[in-house]
């Protein structure tokens, strides 16, 4: 069995995809690489089944389940253009926004 270049023991991800038709998907996975495929599988979350050639755009790294869980929540309820800012590394813009 390979391991994942992204799967490490006890870390989580948090990550950003952007499908095709520039729709936004936040999720948190341990094996990074294997979640993203399965999302262009169509073997994922109900959201993910209906679009298409989603591409990783973003990324955090956490040790522990609840403290991506805890920022999952919070990432989900900022705005579209504060979203944009975290992925384009725009700190000045989200600091506004």
């Amino acid at each position: 069995m390979t391991e994942s270049k992204y799967a490490k023991i006890n870390n989580h991800y948090l990550y950003i995809l952007r499908s095709s038709t520039n729709q936004l998907y936040i999720g948190i996975t341990q094996d990074l690489e294997e979640r993203v495929e399965r999302h262009n599988k169509k073997d994922g979350a109900k959201f993910t089944k209906t679009g298409s050639d989603f591409v990783l755009v973003y990324q955090e790294e956490y040790s522990d389940l609840l403290s991506a869980m805890r920022r999952e929540k919070q990432l989900k309820g900022w705005t579209r253009a504060k979203k944009e800012a975290l992925i384009v590394g725009d700190l000045e813009l989200l600091k506004k926004l």
